[in-house]
């Protein structure tokens, strides 16, 4: 007998599908097998096909059976004998025969049009000999088995899934309207989407609603309710819609039955139980593969199943796919992750059934799993992003199993996971919403909440708001002073904390102080060797180098090392990433090929310890590469980075910080290699991704904004830069304050820019009260402070007084030396200032004198071919010139441009430069002639490397009018 057509049936794809007998290649299928979970409408939709087909006379004979046994299915064949062929009833088994001959038309006979349907067929074997002639009529068989063994020959599936959302939101809508009841529409779509649009669930939902005269919201506020069992929440079996037999709760007990026979014998229970408790859209394999989650199976395996021997990989796999077959979940072997996918309601059924102490286990066992294929270097995106996923669906379904008898790892990891994945916000928000659950749960003063707190004012700095940071940490240390007592390593490490957020804050000397008490106690507590000392030791000696104490600050990490390969021995983290400090402390401390030569060392290391795909490693390329191009070779430096970032996006994916890094590197060194352009397209690139990953205040993209303002200027749009800057500072301003480095610096860069825009007395103005407050904030000896002493220095001869700059300059020096010493880069360029200054004020001699001098050193530090000695010797073949030998100035100039084509290239800013530097003085050597062609052929280059409204560019065609004018004997007045 057919079911009742359920109320408000729809038309669902799958109608068509069945009704589409021709496969696409033209061959007719008259054998289909509707197969899906429990609840999906199977047996709806064969009825709504047999109804049809025997409305429409297509059909001259319809048998239904129901196929719950190969018994019933005999059963059904014999009756149906008995009807249509007068079979003996009393020997069921020859009808059943004879019904199944019949189907095979005989020769000659009429061909009769038939239809068998065998609803909800529970084994594949039931049906062996018993299947109706592919070739003859149509057979049509729903079952939630989906084996190989069910098509073959004429046979195919097809696979019946969940209503669409669209269906699922017009059904609820339909059913409830038929009793006068109109809800919501976004109320109705929510509960469509809490049911997992199952089918049935929806049919029975709307039933319980219709009966209790519940509101959706007020039934979704009880579905929501974990202490209510689903079945609490549906009609009683004998008010069910549609002629149900059973609750969506009780669906799916066969089918576990049954899943639990087959081999592997009594594992599908439990791994359907663990797969409960994490997420229904996808878990990775792996996690139920893992080790914690064979201890699982093997300790809860179906009693008497087996002898209870160690479950294999092996094992749980055939537990997965098993519970495929019975389409209680879907397994994905073929795909990355192997991944495993539960409807939402079989979990919530398999949960209902737990004990508390089951729940409890099975909760803190999935976390176990989580937490052990969960890598320490998330190289895979899409598999951090499964886990993060599959901890939020556990912490829901856990409640308190989580956070006793101790909080467990996986919360603190998942935070980790989200932070590093770039989220910054929303890990801001796991630790809110952690610290918020652990108050309740267990306290303000319980160590899991403290730790948690720790990591929300990490994250919440990592956010751009380190003071918030300081204040937050600083309230913790006193907490953590009156719970744990002042020696306990977790009130060191957090006095640690609070140091390091207070210098990023902007406090730098208060850094400095608070690490350097912070090392006294480290070292009664714990001794000189411990790692925590070790630790602190590093954090103190980079903290003095931030203060300006660049050289004291190599001093310390070069003894920190030593140490560090005596405890921890060469192969250590903490050893490779200490070397790694060192040599970046020895580049800012002048020693830019020290550095380039320890952090290629360095990397050798890290390939040979930790692989090619390590973060660390990939971090540490770039520092090769920067002090690379620092060294002079801007061009490979590019070169080489842009194969890194390749590399960076692979292991690390796009928006991952070490890829931002990567990139915000890539546009640097290409402006520094003279392609500004380039520069500021990267910077405009990035600056959207940092916006939409770090948010507007992070330090990060403020940084980049910087970047971006003064590339624009290199590249030409000097009133670009002035805005950029000046709207950077107003941000700078609200989110570090007045007094922090970064507000600062900013300061600096918009009064350079502002110079450079032709407003020269608002830049000296800007740059003298700048510098009343880096005296007061940093200090007369921090390297900030004495740069802005060389720029107000430098706004004096832009003013016309070379005088006074070369005054101020020399006592600049003085410092410089004292501070920095002699071969520092900020010495040198100090000596290069002073020489050009005492040449602006007349005395061209002792500028060449000066630069001679100080060209020796810049060759003996740094090479013939770095970037600063090159233009060291434009800087004395200029001063020779104006000393006299403007003759020695064209032939220098001609060397100079030779070096500058090779080392450079032709479109290099400073290849650029030295052409103009060289005819310009050729003209004044006397061969105007030569002049103008110089001038011709170098404009035809500025158009087309930085283009026509370029400053460089406009300035090019000035001179070449001014010599096309004294060539033609018109004097200097054209122009």
């Amino acid at each position: 007998m057919i079911p009742s057509r359920a109320l408000s049936f729809q038309h669902r794809a799958e109608v068509d599908r069945l009704r589409t007998v021709v496969e696409g290649g033209g061959t007719a299928v008259l054998s289909q097998v509707l197969t899906g979970t429990g609840g999906v409408g199977k047996t709806q939709l064969a009825a709504d096909y047999a109804r049809a087909a025997w409305e429409s006379g297509t059909v001259d004979v319809l048998v239904w059976i129901s196929a719950s046994s190969r018994q019933a299915i005999m059963n059904g064949y014999a009756q149906a004998g008995v009807e249509l062929l007068a079979a003996d009833p009393g020997a069921p088994e020859q009808a059943a025969r004879a019904f199944l001959a019949w189907l095979e038309p005989k020769h000659g006979q009429r061909r009769c049009r038939w239809l068998v349907v065998l609803d909800d067929l529970a084994d594949p074997a039931d049906l062996r000999e018993l299947w109706p002639p592919s070739r003859h009529g149509c057979t049509l068989v729903t079952t939630r088995r989906r084996e190989a063994a069910l098509v073959g020959e004429g046979r195919r599936f097809v696979h019946v899934g969940m209503f669409t959302p669209e269906e699922a939101g017009t059904y609820l809508t339909t059913v409830l309207a038929a009793h006068g009841r109109h809800e919501p529409t976004d109320e109705i779509n929510a509960l469509a989407a809490d049911l997992g649009y199952l089918p049935l669930a929806l049919a029975q939902a709307a039933a319980y609603l219709i009966d209790t005269a519940l509101s959706c919201a007020d039934y979704r506020r009880l579905l929501g309710d974990r202490v209510r069992r689903l079945a609490d929440l549906l009609p009683e079996p004998g008010s069910l819609p549609d002629g149900q037999a059973v609750t969506v709760a009780a669906t799916w007990s066969l089918s576990i039955e049954r899943a639990d026979q087959l081999r592997p014998a009594g594992l599908a229970r439990p791994m359907l139980q663990l797969a409960a408790m994490i997420d229904p859209n996808g878990t990775p394999g792996i996690v139920l593969t893992s080790t914690p989650a064979l201890s699982h199976l093997t300790t809860h395996r179906t009693p008497g199943s087996q002898k209870p021997t160690p479950v294999t990989v092996e094992d749980a796999v055939g537990a997965l796919r098993t519970l495929h077959r019975l389409s209680m979940i879907d397994h994905t072997p073929d795909d990355q992750y192997s991944t495993v996918r539960v409807h939402q309601l079989i979990q919530r059924a398999t949960r209902d059934d737990l004990t508390p102490t089951q729940h409890d286990e099975l909760a803190r066992t999935a976390a176990d799993a989580l937490i052990a294929v969960w890598p320490k270097i998330e190289r895979d995106t899409e598999l951090a992003q499964a886990l993060r996923a599959n901890t939020d669906s556990l912490i829901h379904n856990a409640e308190d199993a989580l956070y006793a008898p101790e909080v467990h790892g996986v919360l603190y990891r998942a935070g980790k996971s989200i932070g590093e994945s770039g989220q910054v916000g929303a890990a801001i928000e796991h630790f809110q919403y952690l610290i918020a659950e652990m108050n309740v749960r267990l306290g303000p003063d319980a160590p899991g909440t403290l730790r948690a707190r720790t990591h929300l004012a990490e994250w919440s700095g990592k956010a751009g708001d380190a003071a918030g940071a300081a204040t937050a940490t600083a309230e913790l240390h006193e907490d953590m002073l009156r719970v744990l007592g002042t020696d306990h390593p977790v009130t060191l490490a957090t006095r640690s904390h609070l140091a390091y957020w207070r210098g990023m804050a902007g406090d730098v000397a208060g850094a400095v102080t608070a690490t350097a008490a912070l090392l006294k106690d480290t070292l009664r507590v714990s001794g000189p060797d411990h790692p925590d000392t070790l630790t602190t030791r590093k954090n103190l000696a980079g903290w003095r180098g931030v203060a300006g104490d660049a050289a004291g600050t190599v001093a310390g990490f070069a003894e920190l090392l030593e140490d560090m390969l005596r405890v921890l021995g060469p192969d250590h983290p903490e050893t490779l990433t200490t070397r790694g400090e060192l040599a970046e402390w020895r580049g800012k401390a002048g020693d830019v090929a020290g550095a380039v030569n320890a952090t290629a060392e360095l990397l050798e290391d890290m390939l040979r310890v930790l692989g090619p795909d390590h973060p660390w490693t990939l971090a540490t390329r770039g520092d090769v590469v920067r002090w690379w191009g620092m060294a002079g070779d801007a061009a490979g430096a590019v070169t080489a980075t842009a194969a890194l970032l390749k590399d960076t996006l692979r292991v690390l994916g796009p928006d991952h910080p070490g890829t931002l890094t990567t990139r915000q590197n890539l546009a640097f060194l290409r402006g520094k290699a003279g392609d500004a352009a380039g520069a500021v397209a990267g910077f405009a690139e990035l600056l959207e991704d940092m916006l939409r990953v770090l948010g507007p205040d992070h330090p990060g993209t403020l940084t980049a904004r910087s970047n971006l303002a003064g590339w624009r200027g290199e590249a030409g749009d000097a009133a670009g830069a002035v805005a950029g800057s000046a709207e950077l500072l107003e941000d700078m301003l609200r989110v570090l304050g007045p007094d922090h480095p970064g507000t600062l610096i900013a300061r600096s860069n918009l009064a350079s820019w502002r110079g450079k825009a032709g407003d020269m007395a608002g830049a000296a103005t800007a740059t003298a009260e700048l510098l009343e407050d880096m005296l007061r904030v940093l200090g007369p000896d921090h390297l900030d402070t004495l740069a802005t002493r060389a720029s107000l220095a430098r706004l004096r001869v832009e003013a016309g007084d070379a005088a006074g700059a070369a005054t101020a300059t020399a006592e600049l020096l003085e410092d410089m030396l004292r501070v920095l010493g002699p071969d520092h880069p900020g010495t040198l360029n100090t000596r290069q200032n002073l020489a050009r200054w005492r040449g602006e004020a007349g005395d061209a001699a002792g500028a060449a004198t000066a630069t001679a001098e100080l060209l020796d050193e810049y060759q003996r530090l740094l090479g013939p071919d770095h970037l600063w000695t090159l233009a060291v010797r434009e800087g004395l073949v200029r001063w020779r010139g104006v000393a006299g030998d403007a003759a020695g100035a064209v032939a220098g100039f001609a060397e100079l441009l030779e070096d500058m084509l090779r080392v450079l290239g032709p479109d290099h800013p400073g290849t650029l430069t030295v052409r103009r530097d060289l005819a310009d003085w050729r003209g004044m050597a006397g061969d105007a002639a030569g002049a103008v062609a110089g001038f011709a052929e170098l404009l035809e280059d500025m158009l087309r490397v930085l283009g026509p409204d370029h400053p460089g560019t406009l300035a090019i065609r000035v001179d070449l009018a001014r010599w096309c004018g004294i060539a033609g004997g018109h004097g200097e007045a054209v122009g």
